[in-house]
């Protein structure tokens, strides 16, 4: 997510020099500390692959890293279609794209092996599961370049894993009806990612509060404040809902109601912004809450996704 001020201020990033930008050298160094963590191809393509039975799996791309991971480094990118026509709404669910963000992986692919089918009356469903594949391996934010795929959906996005999902989209000739799109906010957001961003940067660091909680943002250029409340009245069937903090924010930006922040998601680059649709939301689940579980967190986005739908379902039917 953007990256506002709050007076937390984290010690010296290990790469780089406080003050400058990070260029070839230090972007090399940092990509040769990753280390493979999990593999996409045993945790999430044989659930994807499982999927075929029921709904239409598309390759849309794929990514070759073999150059720059110990890991085999080829990544086919698959989303999976879900419909019973193709004249009713679409609406796209995306998860990983940071990678390191695991109950989007794990929630967008529970989702359509558990309740996806019961929408398929109303909608037509595109899922990517897991957008980032490499950010997922080596628990990470950014790509192999240092690029942050949720950065990269605008018309200037240097990360392929943004572009490659965006054509796919774009390819379809549909605006959508709503984007959700699956992330968290951890702990390591503070103790490495936004650390790690300032220097490569070559800004000074200063960290926000994690919210304990679930939390959503809305994109401010058409907020849809009733679409989010009926998400949030889902997802606290499961898990709590963040709190402010003592200034009354949420990552350091205002509430514009409970549980709700607001970001220019196109301006900035934003998976959820990528489309026209006039529904979007981004989730944000606190795995790192002595409250919260990873099934409770993959049920989390399901729950917010199954908010989302049955709020359209209804507005559909008034």
């Amino acid at each position: 997510m953007p990256n506002p001020p709050s007076p937390h201020r984290q010690p010296t990033y290990p790469i780089g020099t406080p003050g400058n930008p990070w260029g070839k050298a230090e972007k090399l160094q940092w990509q040769t500390l990753q280390k493979t963590e999990r593999h996409y191809a045993k945790d999430v393509l044989p659930r994807i692959e499982a999927l075929a039975d029921r709904f239409s799996v598309q390759q849309y791309g794929e990514l070759h890293y073999q150059d720059v991971t110990s890991a085999p480094g080829h990544y086919p990118l698959f989303a999976v279609h879900a419909a019973n026509a193709c004249d009713l709404p679409l609406v796209v669910i995306t998860g990983g794209v940071h990678g390191y963000e695991t109950s989007g992986v794990m929630g967008a692919l529970l989702f359509l092996e558990t309740v996806a089918q019961n929408y398929l009356q109303n909608f037509q469903l595109l899922v990517a599961p897991c957008v980032s594949p490499w950010g997922y391996e080596t628990i990470n934010r950014w790509n192999p370049a240092a690029v942050d795929p949720n950065r990269s959906f605008g018309v200037n996005g240097q990360a392929p894993e943004a572009q490659l999902l965006k054509a796919h989209v774009e390819n379809l000739g549909l605006t959508p009806l709503a984007h959700i799109d699956l992330h968290e906010t951890t702990d390591t957001d503070n103790s490495e990612f936004r650390p790690a961003l300032a220097a490569r940067d070559g800004v000074t660091n200063k960290n926000w509060n994690i919210p304990d909680g679930f939390y959503l943002v809305d994109c401010s250029a058409r907020a849809q404040p009733q679409f989010q409340r009926a998400i949030l009245d889902e997802v606290a069937k499961v898990t709590h809902i963040a709190e402010a903090d003592e200034n009354g924010k949420l990552i350091g930006t205002k509430l514009s109601q409970h549980g709700v922040i607001e970001y220019a998601t196109q301006k900035l680059g934003l998976c959820a912004g990528m489309t026209q649709a006039p529904y979007t939301s981004t989730t944000e689940v606190y795995p790192d809450s002595p409250n919260a579980t990873p099934a409770q967190c993959a049920n989390a986005q399901v729950a917010a996704i199954v908010g989302g739908l049955n709020f359209l379902q209804q507005r559909a039917g008034s």
